[in-house]
């Protein structure tokens, strides 16, 4: 276990390091502080030690962000060549690893960046398997969103090298996602502007995405508009716009029927969540099965321009939205002096 544990720490993360030159020709410019580090276990031996290659700003520690990682089989068998992204948290003074249902929607939606970026997964369609016996190997394996299996009898034989330099393309695409904010929600987006505000003296890291300028912003609110009347008139409804003078931002009428719709684009590929003002939220419950939400998801940016430009975007409707069958969570309020 000792030598192993050598191997790993030293060794193996001594070589990768000894690549990072060219593994850096996989990454975007921007992610310039790659390092590489190895563990076999945190106060003991593990079954499952591993290597990870990743940038110092979007993984500050192996509980946060997305990196390649070599894992070991328990029984030296075989190696695997990943992707996989923090699945533990401090607590109680330990480890404790995080819930299925948050690493299946962060694993779920890297993959789809991957895919969509090279039409497939390949050659990482390989499901790992550490086959330890211990609860934190198998939340690493939850944790997993890309993985190539390397036999060691097949060690030799194997183009490791282009598998790194391929699973760090695909770490960087990941990377460009984070730094658009498509892993956020729209109201955990609006959230962080929120708090820059209240708080103008936080630091926001480079992990959190660097959020929309004022005129990126307004590209994607033309875009959803645009899309949103096109779906309601699809629908066989005439549009009206009243986004700048009412709490809501189109009336559409069909058949005697007028209903009040609100908006929402964003460029995240997650819409568990919207950010309403108190208007807003008022006008959907006074006036409830007269209202609609559409939320216009994945928007894309192009800012090589000279403004930005919105395209493409996926449409969801709400219609006759019943507003008290979401969760409401206060994030900030007015305080006032006493008089």
């Amino acid at each position: 276990m000792q030598e192993r544990g050598n191997l790993i720490r030293s060794d193996l993360a001594q070589e990768l390091r000894h690549r990072l030159p060219e593994l850096s020709r996989a990454f975007d410019p921007l992610f310039d502080d790659l390092a590489v580090e190895g563990s076999d276990g945190i106060g003991r031996k593990t079954e499952a030690p591993w290597v990870r290659l990743y940038s110092k700003a979007m993984s500050p520690t192996p509980r946060e962000g997305f990196y390649v990682v070599i894992h070991f089989a328990a029984d030296g068998s075989a190696c695997f060549f990943t992707i996989g992204c923090g699945s533990t948290v401090w607590s109680g003074g330990d480890l404790r690893p995080v819930s299925d249902a948050q690493l299946t929607a962060k694993t779920s939606w890297a993959r789809s960046v991957v895919e969509r970026r090279w039409q497939t997964l390949a050659p990482f369609t390989d499901t790992i398997s550490l086959g330890a016996r211990a609860s934190l190997p198998r939340t690493f394996e939850k944790a997993t969103v890309l993985a190539r299996r390397v036999p060691v009898e097949s060690v030799d034989a194997s183009d490791l090298d282009g598998l790194l330099f391929a699973a760090a393309e695909r770490l960087s695409a990941i990377y460009l996602a984070q730094l658009d904010q498509r892993d956020v929600a729209p109201a955990d987006q609006d959230a962080r502007d929120l708090e820059a505000i209240v708080r103008p003296l936080h630091r926001r890291t480079r992990a959190q995405g660097i959020g929309l300028t004022a005129s990126e912003r307004k590209a994607v609110e033309l875009r959803a508009m645009l899309l949103a009347i096109q779906f309601l008139q699809s629908e066989g409804f005439t549009c009206d716009d009243k986004s700048a003078v009412e709490p809501f931002d189109i009336l559409a009428r069909r058949d005697g029927q007028a209903l009040k719709i609100e908006v929402k684009g964003t460029t995240s590929e997650l819409c568990d969540s919207i950010l309403m003002t108190r208007n807003e939220i008022e006008l959907h419950r006074q006036e409830k099965g007269a209202t609609g939400l559409v939320i216009v998801s994945r928007i894309k940016l192009d800012r090589n321009g000279a403004a930005p430009s919105a395209s493409g975007g996926v449409v969801e409707a709400q219609m006759q939205w019943d507003i008290d069958q979401w969760m409401l969570e206060s994030i900030a309020f007015k305080v006032h002096r006493p008089t």
